[in-house]
């Protein structure tokens, strides 16, 4: 049995989605922002046909980064980073694409965020392989 078995399915499923986009655990909530957040936007939009999630972080990224939003990129690329959406490599074209069409500095907030997830995974895969191996 789920967290979220005990909701509706709506609420279910976009909490569901959330966790798996944001990648971090989810809680449900009060008010009207919670329940359009949840229900439409995790719970329908996140969900339709046509496009993986995959494809769908792909483009917020690129809009995100087009509007200067670092402090949602620095959400959004860890998280697709760490659910394996995107390797380093594909992140950091990323980051030329956007710094050519959304300008330097906007593709330079990505690129700082995208360094920093990027390093720090190393870090912390390094510091496992180190404990595994007794160092």
């Amino acid at each position: 049995m789920g967290k979220f078995d005990d909701l509706p399915q709506a609420r279910r499923e976009g909490l569901e989605k959330m966790e798996e986009v944001y990648g971090f655990e989810m809680s449900d909530g009060d008010g009207d922002f919670f329940h359009y957040t949840v229900d439409h936007l995790f719970g329908e939009i996140w969900q339709r046909p046509g496009l993986t999630t995959r494809d769908r972080r792909l483009l917020l990224i690129g809009m995100l980064a087009g509007k200067g939003y670092a402090d949602v990129l620095g959400i959004q690329v860890p998280a697709a980073y760490a659910n394996g959406e995107f390797d380093a490599i594909e992140l950091r074209e990323m980051v030329i694409m956007c710094c050519h069409y959304a300008g330097w500095p906007d593709g330079s907030k990505l690129n700082q965020i995208v360094e920093e997830t990027i390093g720090k995974a190393e870090r912390a895969k390094a510091k496992a392989a180190a404990e595994a191996s007794g160092s």
